[in-house]
């Protein structure tokens, strides 16, 4: 064996801590931003709290944009699959005697003060009877055939009269209240959503024939089970995300939930202007006293411990300094690539949305796709139009078309909203209007964003005119 030495080039990246903390603030939501920033000025005395935000080369003026918080219209992803906590029982304490009570912040009482208003005080009792075999989440604690047949029992009368008053509740003001399971408590609620809901009915059959598929975050499953594309599927479960899976926790007294942007966009002299939100965009500066007296130290203390440490102290205010001013750029420089490709949403609606890609956004702006995509997960827009995050603007070019997929579900739903009563647009109809103007689709591909919209078949649109036509007459 022959031993030698070798020479080869090579690239290779290192990950220094810069970098990587630079990376992770990158990434940090509106309140995690926050609560790090607080944390650095409490571990470091080195950090000031700059009072006057100001943005890269953009300010407001008087006349600008105004910046207001906007209501979050979303429910939190929470966890669905944890919905049994403990007994609402309280001892041997008679809850019904405390209804009186206004200021009760326990969900049950609560829910027994809104039915008193409509229900008298034979059924109310009844209701209390229910109410207290619930658990902190609002499900049943027992069987309730059982609890039908206790309270007929109890209060001398049918168990079907027993299982209405159940129902009461169950589809009352907090719906899902007093529910005998998961799937009978989102039921309920998806039932009882107002108006049109996307995708209503592919939220209905994911919570009848695959509840567990849905408990195990199986996606591809699911759309192997009930025979629909995974864009369908991830439609049914984003509705099921916005319900209550713990219905009772609806009536406890909380604070309405508020987003504050962390960019602002408004049009102004015949253009789009983009602006950091000062409110989530806090600035700190190493303090220019500790940093001159570190400067002058002499050279032999140096050695001292404390001295050692201060100057580590000062090396991390300057990395975090430089980290939150690179996030801040590169959230301003991709707002402004968004606006720019998205300049049509914003002025004329969902059908004008155009295709767009991480990709896209990375190569304007000169920087890797992965960046892009930490820098626009929880981050918020306000804009004329609304509040939106930034993953909002990316939207799917159309296989075989110049258009997006949301614009073109915009426009099946203007042509639907926009039929004659007496001869409702079948799915190859409108598929015939889109190649009109441009846009060639399948008929499939009509159907499937016209059940994205909740939106009947053609038959079954003209049955219900038909009906109310004859209700009329």
């Amino acid at each position: 064996m022959k031993t030698g030495l070798t020479t080869q080039l090579g690239q290779q990246l290192h990950l220094t801590p810069q970098l990587l903390q630079s990376i992770r603030l990158l990434q940090l939501d509106g309140l995690q931003l926050e609560m790090e920033v607080r944390r650095a000025l409490d571990a470091n005395p080195l950090l000031e709290l700059e009072e006057e935000s100001v943005a890269a080369d953009d300010r407001t003026d008087a006349d600008g944009a105004r910046l207001e918080t906007a209501a979050f219209d979303e429910l939190p992803e929470a966890s669905m699959w944890d919905v049994h906590g403990g007994s609402w029982q309280d001892g041997d304490e008679d809850r019904l005697q405390r209804l009186e009570d206004g200021g009760t912040t326990d969900p049950q009482l609560r829910a027994l003060q809104a039915l008193a208003l409509e229900l008298d005080p034979a059924t109310l009792e009844v209701a209390a009877f229910w109410l207290e075999h619930t658990d902190d989440a609002g499900y049943l604690t027992a069987d309730a055939r059982a609890l039908a047949a206790q309270a007929a029992e109890r209060f001398a009368m049918d168990v079907a009269d027993a299982e209405a008053i159940r129902q009461r509740i169950l589809h009352g003001e907090c719906a899902g209240l007093a529910a005998r399971d998961l799937r009978e408590c989102l039921r309920v609620q998806l039932a009882t959503l107002p108006g049109r809901v996307p995708a209503r009915h592919i939220a209905a059959r994911i919570l009848d024939e695959a509840l567990d598929l849905l408990a195990a975050h199986d996606e591809n499953a699911l759309a192997a089970r009930l025979h629909l594309d995974p864009e369908q599927i991830r439609e049914g479960i984003r509705v099921i995300l916005s319900l209550q899976p713990r219905p009772a926790e609806v009536l406890l007294p909380a604070p309405a939930s508020h987003i504050v942007p962390d960019v602002v966009a408004w049009h102004a002299d015949c253009a789009w202007r983009v602006a950091l939100n000062p409110a989530t965009t806090p600035r700190l500066s190493v303090s220019p006293l500790h940093e001159r007296a570190l400067d002058q130290l002499d050279p032999k203390a140096e050695q001292n411990e404390g001295a050692r440490r201060l100057r580590e102290l000062l090396q991390e205010a300057r990395w975090l300094t430089r980290g939150l001013s690179m996030r801040y750029e590169t959230l301003l420089r991709t707002a402004r690539a968004i606006v720019e490709r998205q300049a049509g949403f914003l002025a004329h609606g969902d059908e004008a949305m155009a295709p767009l890609t991480l990709k896209e956004i990375a190569d304007e702006i000169g920087m890797h796709e992965s960046t892009v995509s930490r820098i626009t997960t929880g981050k918020y827009m306000q804009t004329p139009r609304g509040t939106f995050e930034l993953k909002h603007f990316f939207a799917v070019r159309l296989e075989g078309a110049s258009v997006s997929g949301p614009a073109v579900r915009a426009m099946v739903r203007r042509l639907i909203e926009n039929e004659p009563a007496h001869k409702p647009l079948a799915d190859e109809a409108i598929a015939g209007l889109l190649a009109r103007q441009g846009i060639h689709i399948a008929r499939r591909t009509v159907a499937k964003y016209r059940e994205q919209l909740d939106i009947a078949s053609a038959r079954d649109r003209r049955r219900g005119n038909v009906s109310t036509l004859a209700r009329a007459g």
